[in-house]
């Protein structure tokens, strides 16, 4: 326990999911937990969750494809807790189409958008102040495995997870020219249970276009053969996210049963 003690961090997307689990996570561990999304029910219900069992949490609605959201974000934080040790980009979308020849542009744009963009601006911004603080830290960006490598049916998702990783990679060896003391990352989930298989198989929560028996596909595709959960995913997270990993930069962790390794 304690492993991010007095350390201040913002999860985006952390309403529900994988970034929940972060933020949870997090904030057992010690930290004061900034939760950022869209979902304003479930974030609000988050915090007062992580409030009520002694930890230290507040919800901001957000929309990280926003540069002025950022920016009032940010300043948030700062007015409120003079520093920033962690970021945790983690807000994403997935839209699937049978063949890249019939996915329309205003989709393909709005991915980029949110899986791309709400990176690079959590960097810009992030990053600023961090530096400003002047006391280090560590930007965690969510990829996937799709960002190691291609799904047909996923063109433009991994086309967005790819450039995650990328971005990650080169704003690392900025940081580290910088000696800024801040640490870039990225985590690359595989065959998780979360909200977003609904997205990326146009499915719905009513069951119609039910999403995939994640069971199934692991038991084919995955070595371990079974799923992973978002407390799995938060646990590289923390480790990545705390001085344990204090040498680690410019990296991307796996975490996928195997998935990738063949």
């Amino acid at each position: 326990m304690g492993r991010v003690e007095g350390k201040v961090a913002l999860v985006t997307g952390g309403a529900s999911g994988i970034g929940a689990a972060c933020a949870e996570t997090l904030a057992r561990e010690g930290a004061a937990v900034v939760i950022t999304d869209v979902q304003d029910d479930k974030g609000r219900a988050l915090a007062e969750a992580i409030v009520a069992a002694g930890g230290k949490a507040r919800y901001y609605h957000h929309d990280v494809t926003s540069e002025e959201a950022w920016v009032v974000i940010i300043a948030d934080v700062a007015a409120a807790f003079g520093r920033l040790d962690i970021l945790v980009n983690n807000a994403g979308i997935g839209v699937s189409c049978p063949s890249i020849t019939v996915m329309t542009l205003a989709d393909f744009r709005r991915q980029q958008a949110v899986n791309v963009e709400g990176v690079f601006l959590g960097l810009k911004h992030g990053l600023a102040y961090m530096r400003k603080a002047g006391h280090g830290g560590s930007i965690i960006n969510m990829s996937s495995v799709a960002g190691l490598k291609g799904t047909a049916i996923l063109a433009a998702y991994s086309a967005t997870k790819g450039a995650v990783r990328l971005l990650s990679k080169s704003v690392a060896l900025e940081c580290a020219a910088a000696k800024d003391g801040v640490r870039v990352n990225s985590v690359h989930p595989g065959i998780i249970e979360t909200p977003i298989w609904l997205d990326i198989m146009n499915a719905r929560e009513d069951g119609a276009n039910a999403p995939p028996d994640l069971d199934a596909l692991t038991s084919v595709s995955v070595p371990v053969g079974v799923k992973g959960f978002p407390q799995d995913i938060a646990n590289g997270v923390l480790w990545l996210a705390s001085d344990d990993s204090r040498y680690v930069t410019g990296s991307e962790l796996v975490i996928d049963g195997g998935f990738t390794a063949g």
